[in-house]
This record gives C-alpha cells, sequence and structure tokens, in this order.
C-alpha cells in the first residue's frame, strides 16, 4: 500500500503508549504454538481411541444380580468426555482438567486394571498423553506471547478509554445454556421418575423364575417374550435384548398382581439418557463460554493494560480486523487479525436515513451542498462496484488495549474511514489468531484486503447501508430475501425438538405434564413456520412481509425502519407499529463469527432502498414472489402428529 495510514489525534493517544515494531512482532509470531500442538490432531486421536475402544469391548449382559438400569456415572463421564473434546478445541485452561476428571472418574468406577486391558485401551491413554502434552503447549506457547507483548508495551499501564467499556458478552451463550441445561434437568427428573416409580413397585413385587416359552421380535426397539410362570399361567415382558433370552431359557421375574417386569430389565430410560446427553453437553459449552467472555470482558473493563500503537486493515471477504506492525507501512506482513463489533451501535438515530433536502430546514447551504457531494460520491461508488471494481482498505494506525496472544482477547482504538477526525472503538469477539500459516490455508480472497465499505463511515448502520446500496443494480424485478440454510436448519432442529417433546408427553396418556404443551408448542409452531418459509419481498410498491400466520403489504411510505437485532428481522412502522419476524437464522451467533445471515443483508439492503429509491424495483411482486405463510402447515402436522402418538 503506497498511502500513508490514517493516523489517530495525538490525544486519543495514551501517554507513554510504545509502538510495536517488526522486530517485536517477528519474535511474538516466532512464539506461536507448533503445528503438533493444533487441538485437530488431539481430537481426532481421542475420538478414534474412543470409537476403537468402544468397538472392542465386550456386549454387557443384563441379568438378575446386574440388572440394566440408569448409570449416571457412565452419563457423567460421557458428558464430561464429549465437553473435553471441545474444550480442547476452545477451551484449553478448561480442557486439562476436563482430561483428569474424566480419567480419574474411569479409574474409580472400573478400577485401573480395566483402563488398560487391551491394544485400544493403550492407544486411548498414549491419546490422552499427546493432548495433554499438546495442551500444556498451546497454554505455555500463550503465556510467552502474553509476556512478549508486555515486555513491548514497557511498563505504562491504561485503563480502557470508556467508549470501549461496558460491552456486554456472553448473554446469547447464557440464555441458550439454561434453555438446553433445564431441558437436560427435566431429562434428569423424567428418569429418576421411571427408576424410582419402578423401586415402589418391585418393592412389593414376588420374584418368580419363569420358563420363556416364546421370543416375538419386533422392528421397534423393544421385543416381547412370553413366559411360562410355575403356577401354569403365562406373561408377556418387554425385553430390549430378545437375544438373550433363547426359548427354553429361564428368567427372573418381579410379579405383583398383573404387573410383570424382567428383573435383569427393570426399566428402560436410555431414551431420557440420551436427551440429557445431547443437551448438557452443547449447554455446559455455551455456558462455559459465557463464563469465559464475561471474565475476560470485566478483566477488560477493570483493570490497567498494557497498550501498544500498531496498524490495522479489515479484509474484504471475512470482515476480520488484521493488525500489522507500526513501522510496516507498506501491510506487506499481517500479524495476528481477529473478528470484532463496535462498542456502540447507532440503529435507534431517528435521522441516520437521512432525508431530502426540503425535509432537513435546519441544514445551512454548506451542509445541504455536502451532503449533495456524499450522494454523488456515493453514486460513483455504486457504478465502480457495478463494473466490478472497488476501493482499497484503509490503512489505519491504532492502539491496542491488552497483551495479546493466540486465544485471547483485546480492544482497540482507530480513526474512522473519513476526514471528520472522529474516533472509533472495537473489541475482539472471536480469539486473537497469530497470522502464520496453519493446517489449512484460507480460501483465495481471503485476509487482509479491501475493506472500505464497512469502514467507510463512523456510524456502522450507515456502513452496512453502503455495502448494501453497493450490491444493489437498479432494475424491474421484485427484490426477495428469504430463509437461508442456517434459518432452514435451525426450523428443521424446532421441527424435530416439537416432535420429540410433544411424543415424550402424550406417550404416557393423560399427565399434568400436558401444560408443557399448553406453552411450549404455540411457540415452537410459530418458530418453526417462521425459520423455516420467513420471506420479505421489496417491489415498486413497498415491502411483503411473509411470516408464519399471513403476508403483510407495506407502503414505502410507510416504512420507517428495518434492523436485525439478536435473531429478530424488524420493519417499524409509521405510528410506533413494528412488524417483526423471529427467529430468522441464527443471526447474532453468526454476526459475532464474522458471517453475514439472510436477515442482516434483508435489513441492510431495504435501509438501503429506504435512502434511495432509484434503486428501488419498477415491478409489482407477483403471488409466487410474496411467500405463503407455514403455519396452518405446521399446525396440521402437529395435530396429526399427537394424534398418531396418542393411537399408538
Amino acid at each position: 500500500m503506497s498511502d500513508l495510514p490514517l493516523l489517530l489525534p495525538p490525544d486519543r493517544v495514551p501517554e507513554g503508549a510504545r509502538s510495536w515494531r517488526t522486530a517485536d512482532t517477528a519474535r511474538w509470531s516466532a512464539a506461536v504454538p507448533a503445528r503438533w500442538s493444533h487441538p485437530l490432531w488431539a481430537v481426532a486421536a481421542l475420538v478414534a481411541g474412543i470409537v476403537w475402544s468402544i468397538a472392542a469391548a465386550p456386549d454387557e449382559v443384563c441379568t438378575a444380580d446386574q440388572p440394566c438400569g440408569t448409570s449416571w456415572t457412565s452419563v457423567t463421564l460421557s458428558v464430561l468426555g464429549l465437553l473435553t473434546l471441545y474444550w480442547i478445541w476452545r477451551q484449553p485452561r478448561l480442557a486439562l482438567p476436563g482430561l483428569l476428571l474424566t480419567v480419574a472418574g474411569a479409574v474409580a468406577d472400573s478400577g485401573f486394571t480395566a483402563l488398560v486391558e487391551g491394544p485400544e485401551d493403550l492407544f486411548l491413554l498414549a491419546a490422552g498423553a499427546f493432548a495433554v502434552t499438546g495442551l500444556a503447549h498451546r497454554l505455555a506457547a500463550a503465556r510467552r506471547q502474553r509476556t512478549l507483548a508486555e515486555e513491548a508495551a514497557g511498563d505504562l499501564r491504561h485503563p480502557l478509554p470508556p467508549e470501549a467499556r461496558d460491552f456486554r458478552r456472553g448473554r446469547f451463550s447464557f440464555v441458550l445454556a439454561s434453555v438446553l441445561l433445564a431441558v437436560a434437568v427435566f431429562a434428569f427428573w423424567s428418569a429418576e421418575q421411571v427408576a424410582s416409580g419402578y423401586e415402589d413397585r418391585a418393592a412389593n413385587a414376588t420374584r418368580v423364575a419363569a420358563e420363556v416359552t416364546g421370543v416375538d421380535v419386533a422392528d421397534e426397539d423393544v421385543s416381547e417374550l412370553t413366559v411360562a410362570l410355575p403356577d401354569g399361567a403365562t406373561r408377556t415382558v418387554d425385553t430390549v435384548f430378545p437375544e438373550d433370552y433363547p426359548v427354553g431359557s429361564t428368567v427372573v421375574l418381579a410379579v405383583d398382581g398383573d404387573w410383570t417386569r424382567l428383573v435383569a430389565e427393570p426399566y428402560d430410560v436410555f431414551g431420557w439418557e440420551l436427551l440429557l446427553l445431547a443437551t448438557a453437553v452443547p449447554g455446559l459449552a455455551f455456558l462455559s463460554n459465557g463464563m469465559a467472555g464475561h471474565r475476560r470482558q470485566r478483566r477488560l473493563d477493570t483493570t490497567r493494560l498494557p497498550v501498544l500503537r500498531v496498524l490495522v486493515r479489515e479484509g474484504d471477504e471475512d470482515g476480520r480486523t488484521w493488525v500489522y506492525a507500526a513501522d510496516d507501512l507498506s501491510a506487506a506482513q499481517p500479524v495476528l487479525s481477529f473478528n470484532s463489533l463496535f462498542t456502540s451501535d447507532s440503529d435507534d438515530d431517528p435521522d441516520e436515513h437521512g432525508a431530502p433536502d426540503g425535509e432537513h430546514p435546519h441544514l445551512t447551504e454548506a451542509e445541504k451542498a455536502a451532503a449533495r457531494q456524499k450522494l454523488e460520491e456515493q453514486e460513483q461508488e455504486l457504478v465502480a462496484a457495478l463494473r466490478g471494481v472497488f476501493p482499497p482498505s484503509a490503512l489505519r494506525e491504532a492502539v491496542l488495549f491488552g497483551a495479546p496472544y493466540a486465544g485471547g482477547e483485546i480492544a482497540f482504538l482507530a480513526p474512522c474511514d473519513g476526514d471528520d477526525g472522529e474516533v472509533e472503538a472495537e473489541r475482539s469477539v472471536t480469539p486473537v489468531k497469530p497470522a502464520v500459516p496453519g493446517l489449512f490455508p484460507p480460501p483465495q480472497g481471503r485476509g487482509p484486503g479491501a475493506g472500505q465499505a464497512r469502514r467507510g463511515s463512523s456510524d456502522p448502520a450507515a456502513r452496512a447501508r453502503a455495502v448494501a446500496a453497493l450490491s444493489l443494480a437498479p432494475g424491474p424485478q421484485p427484490l426477495t430475501w428469504s430463509a437461508d440454510r442456517v434459518s432452514r436448519g435451525l426450523g428443521l432442529f424446532l421441527l424435530v425438538f416439537q416432535g420429540g417433546g410433544m411424543w415424550v408427553l402424550l406417550d404416557g396418556g393423560f399427565s399434568w405434564q400436558w401444560i408443557f404443551l399448553l406453552l411450549g408448542v404455540p411457540w415452537l409452531v410459530h418458530s418453526v413456520s417462521t425459520a423455516l418459509n420467513w420471506r420479505v419481498t421489496a417491489d415498486r410498491n413497498g415491502v411483503w412481509v411473509c411470516g408464519p400466520w399471513r403476508v403483510r403489504h407495506v407502503p414505502w411510505t410507510e416504512v420507517t425502519d428495518v434492523h436485525q437485532r439478536a435473531d429478530a428481522l424488524t420493519v417499524e412502522l409509521k405510528g410506533g407499529s413494528e412488524i417483526e419476524l423471529s427467529p430468522v437464522g441464527l443471526g447474532t451467533l453468526r454476526g459475532r463469527r464474522g458471517g453475514t445471515s439472510a436477515a442482516r443483508r434483508a435489513a441492510d439492503s431495504l435501509r438501503a432502498l429506504l435512502d434511495h429509491p432509484e434503486l428501488r424495483p419498477t415491478e409489482v411482486a407477483d403471488a409466487r414472489e410474496q411467500g405463503m405463510p407455514l403455519g396452518p402447515v405446521v399446525v396440521t402436522l402437529a395435530v396429526l402428529w399427537g394424534a398418531v402418538v396418542l393411537m399408538l
């Protein structure tokens, strides 16, 4: 890059802040973890060892002396093991105690000798040792990088500037964790209800030895045994393992009147254990992420931090912030990168859309002329974008707050891309990643490059509208934004969750638990219908919004704002009313990962159309383009599914 970087105003540079120069960044980059310690290798080795051990383990046979039932120790070890695999990748500080607790629990449950019975066990132990070595190496490398960054910053420490503080982290993770863990607790409670119900009934039952006279192997999980009691009567009992009871064999039954159970298989709570496993692991993962994010946020907000003067630039494809040494004026070698978010958002600014000159009588003639010039510049940028010519990313001076290291979190101040002298504050929302060759090279075109469109203004919303305006070309056809793969994936997940929940609650007949149907199914139906099939269409006359129950048309004159927050797409109307679509595909999570959802593109594009009426389509959307509500279909499916469950 030949141009000089945009400089921070001198009064915004902390006193005594040192420049992070090439010699210092070279030492920092040389201290990155070695390739052999990449978490992919440790996770792959552990998964291979676990699969081998499970495949080589002998099948456990349920007997009257050792009946099959709840095994919360095994479930707990499974939860901890799966969670540790995730922590190896994302939370190395938690992965070490997770591995140690998993091994200690396995030793306490089965004994040490049971862990080294065959080659598969030795392989699994070797994989665990390799994972521990890699984790220790990664943590040591992070400490080394942090030390090098602190040495380069000197002894002075500074607090975060006010505009960079109070950046809330972890709320989304905490919400997801609370929902998932609540389901896990419900699964545990339900399994315990089944177990306690059997124990109460079996306490008054009589144990009887009976002969198996017939085996009816069903296609489903549960088969039936026909047994002959000593008094000549016959009974049928359920079994999950019919192959263990051939005709002529003897089984022990618990009999209490007409109630009969195999003592070896008293009850089946596998479904509840599986539900607990499927919700506890991601729930605890989200909880640990939220706690780590909140802890890092508080550390940045409340402690005095080392500061480093650097250069930054934004990537064109991935939107990542790339950091360069302060003396690397040509931006030849990036040092590190991360995704970041602005610490303030002006989406609620009532004047953010702008207006024609006649609607702003308070503007002076000079301000009106400047606004017209800015509009002309935006039109020129639009023409250039249509020709495939994009402006280069601006290289800017910045001040990093916090010692950067692999997997860490930092904040920075940098000038806005303009001549107004404004400064913006941002915080990292993904771990710091050293800019060194990894296991897999980034896709072509990704990396430090053109990112001017998003940084073209101090207002994040204005930047997003500028990007959308550059991507829109005047034309006759209506513009449509609809559910993308992530949104439909979320809808399918909720649909399966709805079906499973209805099966669990209805399978046992009428119960007080049906209150969960009244509370949860309407919300699930609404959410499934929206996530699977939401659609927004812009035509000559206005905006068509297809929700779960109906399609609404709003003239352009009635639309005041369109925004996407959390996981909702909202069209605000005159008079204070609004139309909201939710959920629309994990928008918050994708934004924190640097991605862009269909709902975000829809909001940015519609706001650009509000600012630039000349970009609006010239034709009217037909019925196919307007969309069709899916709510009635989902309701019908839910009713049919409920009827099937009750009849079965």
